[in-house]
């Protein structure tokens, strides 16, 4: 009996002290985010030609009216060209397109992977451009994203990410992924940037010196290219820049079933990234000082919020009936109660309201909270499917033609 009491004990405080983690990582970052972000001075005045390479696959509801919209920047027409790359496009589709001043490229695999594509279209365009621009096939531009991307370029950084967020809120789901969006903006990327370390990389609305790029991708063919990608970089020592005022809309999840695909590959690719490049980046920081790359190592292991705010939930409400009824047949087996769960719930659920845009703060939003213990199962079930999502292509279907409302020029 006192063998399984030890054990016990020890497994909670194992747990307890990853949630203490967990917590106090996203609070130092979401509370930083609250500050202005510092902008370094400009280091040269150069205008960079950008390929915007938008890759594809089965996207022929939404991608001629993303690739019409991609040419309606407000930077020198000649200073850019917008990249379809169409992987399984219908014969119609490619027509459309074709009639467009874009280039397309085709591509055919027998897997389809995100950095086969873009791989693939590197290899056919050539090498004479400055900066690569990746946007999803469901993305909207804001008219001025490739003048200030080209501004963050002339500030001396050589990877920009830009402020990707909701272009739609039709549903429940839409709305919690748009919220949930925005917060890993403020933890993720405003915050480190305030605190001086890397933005997060998102996977679209990001820039990366042209060279760089397509050498880091000649060697990456995963399902989850954008965290090798960042990690390549971190670990080469070029931080990346978030531009809060560069933004792109992306499409949120309308349906619990692609919520489940979506999330289930995140995390097996951040596992997988975890197992990778632990001890590099622990080696890095004990040699190098490269306190960059050892964070984005720790980042692959924070849970998704909605998980760490659901467990916490349930961690404090079974340990309060706990102590307030007095169950000591329960309590006798472990060392830690409710006034340790308690203040964890809290923090977060600080953390998470001031990370979140106060124009979320209305009835539709606190409508779609009552989706969140279903997006709390749904995410506590794709943890159970992530055998083998690290490895395969899971494919996010994108039908969302909605005008997006832009600011005004």
């Amino acid at each position: 009996m006192n063998i399984i009491r030890i054990i016990l004990i020890v497994l909670e405080l194992l747990v307890f002290s990853y949630f203490v983690f967990a917590v106090l990582y996203i609070f130092i970052f979401g509370f930083a985010s609250l500050f202005k972000q510092r902008i370094p001075a400009k280091k040269m005045d150069k205008m960079r030609k950008f390929a915007v390479m938008i890759p594809g696959y089965k996207e022929d509801l939404v991608i001629v009216d993303v690739a019409i919209d991609a040419l309606q920047q407000d930077y020198p027409k000649e200073l850019f060209e917008v990249i379809v790359i169409a992987d399984s496009f219908k014969p119609e589709t490619l027509e459309a397109l074709q009639k467009l001043p874009i280039r397309v490229e085709v591509v055919v695999f027998e897997v389809s992977k995100k950095s086969k594509a873009l791989n693939k279209c590197m290899a056919s365009i050539g090498d004479n451009y400055d900066v690569a621009m990746i946007l999803d096939a469901d993305n909207i531009m804001e008219h001025d994203v490739l003048p200030k991307i080209n501004e963050a370029f002339n500030r001396g950084f050589y990877a920009v990410q830009g402020h990707r967020m909701a272009k739609n809120t039709n549903t429940n789901f839409a709305i919690l992924d748009a919220i949930s969006e925005e917060i890993n903006n403020a933890i993720f990327r405003k915050g480190h940037r305030v605190l001086g370390l890397s933005s997060a990389l998102i996977g679209s609305g990001m820039a990366i010196d042209y060279k760089i790029y397509k050498s880091f991708m000649s060697e990456i063919d995963s399902v989850g290219e954008d965290k090798e990608l960042e990690m390549r970089l971190l670990r080469n020592d070029y931080q990346i820049e978030y531009v809060e005022d560069a933004r792109i809309y992306d499409e949120k999840t309308s349906q619990s079933k692609v919520f489940v695909n979506q999330r289930r590959r995140w995390i097996a690719a951040q596992l997988l990234h975890f197992r990778d490049y632990f001890f590099p980046g622990f080696i890095h920081l004990l040699k190098t000082g490269n306190i960059d790359f050892f964070d984005k190592v720790l980042q692959m292991i924070q849970p998704p919020r909605i998980l760490l705010s659901g467990i916490l939930f349930i961690l404090t409400l079974s340990s309060g009936l706990v102590y307030f009824f007095q169950l000591n047949f329960i309590s006798q087996w472990f060392s830690l109660g409710f006034y340790f769960w308690l203040p964890l719930l809290l923090l977060t659920g600080i953390v998470l309201w001031i990370s979140i845009p106060r124009k979320f703060f209305n009835k539709r939003t606190y409508k779609a909270l009552l989706s969140l213990p279903a997006g709390f199962l749904l995410m506590f079930l794709s943890l159970l499917k992530i055998r083998g999502a690290g490895s395969r292509f899971i494919h996010t279907t994108h039908s969302h033609t909605e005008k997006v409302t832009k600011k005004a020029k």
